[in-house]
């Protein structure tokens, strides 16, 4: 029997969700849910169409995963251990420093509703974590650094777009190209946050708001923009649609490690990622780890895990004896 999915939210995450699942022939579409008028969402399966939110318990005994396409700025801190009072449920929550107490709110609810929450699943977090983790691990004497972009970032633009007197935006993380060939030379430099990265911010603007304001905000935005160079420019709804129109991005986890009876010898361990879309990729993600939670259900497990704490043999559709033949 094919496991059943819902997508919370159909924006360009719930999009990509949508398309990822149609690569899986394990696992179907159930529906929809959106917050917006059903009629004005047009889902990419033939025949769905899409279900007010506020319908979504409703739906408790049929979808077997909620995939969460919330932003982590307001949307995820609530939806994510709301709807785990009734279903298994994966987000992808991204504001770092926010992750141990979101991971508690959703522990809490996942093990009171005997369900399995799986959060923060993505590239970064998620697969970028694993390779800090594993490099870390077998590399304990050494440096490793983060780098994102040049690309867009969903969270940080979905964060501009909250602000009052904001239609749109995008938000480009991009390196700072010195720092990142001196990590990769292996150089092992110390380096603040300023100094890895800057953000370029594209922003339409209603009619009459207070640029210098909204400016102002998203420069000391904490979490966000706070602890970076961040430039802001204004454009119109028209610029933004012709010039900006993707949403690429990728990155680099670098660890730069010393082994040896007197730490002699230099490893730099690299990963990396070049997307042409952010969304779809992250959405190709969290289906992935949906599996893994159906499985966790089935064995009669419950509560909250990140990427940490999923064995990789659960993400694949093959069994174990056929990952052992053909990937070990």
């Amino acid at each position: 029997m094919a496991i059943r999915i819902g997508i919370a939210g159909h924006g360009n995450l719930g999009r990509g969700v949508e398309c990822a699942i149609r690569q899986n022939p394990d696992m179907e579409l159930a529906a929809i849910f959106t917050r917006r008028d059903p009629e004005t969402v047009a889902p990419l399966t033939p025949g769905l169409q899409a279900i007010p939110f506020s319908r979504i318990d409703s739906w408790k005994d049929t979808i077997d995963v909620m995939i969460i396409c919330g932003g982590s700025a307001t949307d995820l801190p609530t939806q994510t251990p709301e709807l785990a009072r009734w279903f298994n449920v994966i987000d992808s929550f991204d504001t770092h420093a926010r992750i141990p107490e979101h991971f508690a709110a959703v522990d809490a609810a996942t093990k009171k509703s005997n369900h399995i929450g799986i959060i923060s699943v993505g590239w970064d977090p998620g697969l970028f974590s694993l390779n800090r983790l594993i490099s870390q691990a077998t590399l304990p004497q050494g440096n490793d650094e983060t780098f994102w972009g040049k690309g867009v970032s969903q969270g940080h633009s979905d964060a501009i777009r909250r602000l009052a007197g904001v239609i749109d935006a995008r938000q480009y993380t991009i390196p700072v190209e010195e720092a990142l060939n001196k990590v990769r030379s292996g150089e092992n430099p110390k380096l603040t946050t300023r100094q890895k990265h800057t953000r370029l911010c594209y922003v339409v603007a209603e009619q009459g708001a207070d640029r210098e304001k909204i400016a102002h905000e998203i420069k000391t935005m904490p979490n966000y923009f706070a602890d970076y160079d961040t430039t802001v420019n204004f454009i119109s709804a028209a610029e933004l649609k012709r010039d900006h129109e993707g949403i690429p991005h990728g990155g680099f986890v670098i660890r730069t490690g010393f082994t040896g009876p007197n730490s002699e010898n230099t490893h730099i361990a690299e990963f990396s990622l070049k997307l042409d879309s952010n969304p779809e990729f992250t959405a190709s993600v969290m289906v992935a780890y949906a599996r893994a939670a159906y499985r966790l259900k089935c064995e009669g497990q419950s509560g909250c895990r990140t990427v940490f704490d999923i064995a990789p043999a659960l993400l694949d559709r093959r069994s174990g004896e056929e990952l052992r033949k053909t990937l070990l």
